[in-house]
């Protein structure tokens, strides 16, 4: 599969079935995020990787109520990183940034392999520390949740989420978000 099929058939599936998990697809997945480009090649970004069933289940008890879909995860990638391990230049802070590509690469490389990689913004942050002893001082960006993509839909998703998971939402249109030569509105 080539970049460009790996962007076009990357999906945020919720239903998803079990897998197994090694430490080999774990190593792949991280060396390919660590290919991404970074502010200063600082690397700002670290990646948790929890597969175990005892630490993952412990997990999975962060996720907010609109992520039950993802308690059928195989594994969750907690993605963590902070401000002073990266650039600062005048307002601009590039961790989030930096982190953000390194992901990104992690979630195409999965999708070429033929895993589902779906990045989530709902869990409680301070419940994900405790059960990955993170530092204080590490800001968990988000979570990713991993796993096979399971044809059967997941009872537990609402309509629209049920609705995705048959058809891409819909993407806006390119005079949306692209602009030539300046801002535009």
């Amino acid at each position: 599969m080539d970049v460009s099929a790996a962007i076009e058939s990357r999906r945020a599936y919720r239903s998803l079935e079990k897998t197994e998990i090694n430490k080999d697809l774990i190593k792949t997945l991280a060396s390919f995020a660590s290919l991404s480009p970074s502010c200063f090649n600082h690397q700002p970004w670290k990646f948790v990787f929890v597969y175990e069933n005892a630490i993952l289940e412990e997990l999975k008890t962060a996720l907010s109520k609109g992520n039950d879909w993802a308690r059928s995860a195989s594994m969750i990638i907690a993605v963590l990183s902070k401000q002073n391990d990266d650039c600062v230049l005048d307002y601009r802070k590039y961790y989030l940034f930096d982190t953000g590509i390194a992901s990104a690469f992690l979630i195409l490389k999965a999708t070429e392999l033929g895993y589902v990689a779906h990045p989530i913004a709902g869990y409680n942050p301070e419940i994900v520390k405790s059960v990955i002893k993170s530092p204080d001082d590490m800001e968990i960006i988000t979570l990713i949740i991993f796993g096979k993509h399971k044809m059967e839909i997941n009872p537990v998703l609402s309509e629209k989420q049920r609705h995705d998971e048959t058809e891409r939402p819909e993407r806006k249109s390119f005079d949306e978000y692209a602009c030539f030569n300046g801002y535009c509105l």
